[in-house]
């Protein structure tokens, strides 16, 4: 081979090497808990983020525990410690901060006041949180009517934050669901109801529209982000499909078209939640018996097991997502 064929080739090797640039990100989620005492642990788990390589991570949901106070504080303290992170941190909701604000151990608040207060305080510009920061497309205007939900690309990859919380995507099935442990009306039980509906057409929407952004540029791998277990853990039977039980039928249209798009999608499917506090990784999907080869579930810790999960994107690779779980030392 002549020095010109191998400095061409040398060449080719390079651009191919640099358009498929590989990248890391984390992800935590459910912490801290003050009545787990998480609180004392957390400068670790910056610590070993902050050592790391990736290049952001993704909060999938709750700033604080299901027994204590939904006040605005809350909020603070959340982008206090958002703030301590050298890369950017996106947010995604969780239940603890709106859906389940109603109880009376958190207080006994208007859910739907929370939710507006989250919205305005977590989503008040198009940027994430962190030292430094990225920014994200909105699916509505900042500080209104569905900001949380979220979107942004990095090299090859589209990913999506959407507020599907715990505790049945504050839906309410029944009169007891209404007023069990509760400060809530009729009324509100009524207006959670309309929020339900409206927000989950609207997450359709928004995962459509991400499904199909990602095809129309390729990409070899769509992250989606919410915090709810939409009924993946409940025993594994061959004959039921539990997870249509009525405890989880807010989440049953929004994973019927998740489904659906994955489905015709080429690329890797990186579904992401935490709300159960265990690491997992499977493939859930379609059910114990058949599998959705291109869609894969990773569960984040939470309290109190305060460690993160470190991806890494290669999309020279059929499986486009390695994960490893870190161990955060205390």
């Amino acid at each position: 081979m002549t020095a010109k064929k191998i400095c061409l080739l040398l060449a080719t090797l390079a651009a191919f090497s640099a358009k498929a640039e590989t990248f890391t990100f984390g992800l935590w989620g459910d912490m801290p808990y003050a009545k787990a005492g998480d609180e004392k642990y957390m400068p670790a788990l910056v610590k070993s983020v902050n050592a790391s390589d990736i290049a952001f991570s993704i909060f999938d949901g709750d700033i604080k525990d299901g027994s204590s106070q939904c006040s605005d504080a809350s909020f603070d303290e959340a982008i206090a410690l958002f703030g301590l992170f050298k890369k950017p941190v996106v947010y995604v909701p969780g239940d603890n901060e709106w859906t389940d604000c109603h109880r009376l151990n958190n207080g006994g608040y208007d859910n739907l006041e929370r939710l507006g207060y989250l919205r305005q305080t977590m989503f008040a510009t198009k940027h994430s949180f962190g030292r430094t920061t990225l920014p994200l497309d909105m699916q509505g205007a900042p500080g209104q009517k569905y900001a949380e939900n979220t979107r942004f690309a990095h090299k090859g990859v589209v990913f999506v934050g959407l507020n599907i919380p715990g505790s049945n995507n504050n839906l309410v099935v029944d009169e007891k669901d209404c007023s069990n442990k509760s400060a809530r009306t009729p009324v509100q039980c009524a207006a959670d109801n309309t929020e339900f509906g409206e927000r989950d057409a609207a997450n359709i929407e928004w995962i459509e529209q991400s499904f199909r952004i990602a095809r129309e540029r390729g990409a070899k791998g769509l992250v989606v982000v919410f915090q709810a277990d939409p009924g993946f853990d409940l025993p594994e039977t061959e004959n039921v499909d539990e997870s249509q039980a009525p405890r989880y039928a807010g989440y049953q249209s929004f994973m019927k078209r998740l489904v659906a798009e994955t489905e015709r999608f080429a690329g890797q499917v990186l579904l992401v939640h935490g709300d159960t506090h265990y690491f997992k990784l499977d493939k859930p999907l379609y059910s114990p018996t058949r599998v959705l080869p291109n869609l894969t579930r990773l569960q984040t810790f939470g309290s109190p097991i305060i460690h993160w999960v470190h991806v890494t994107v290669d999309t020279r690779r059929p499986e486009v997502f390695t994960v490893r779980p870190v161990m955060v030392k205390q």
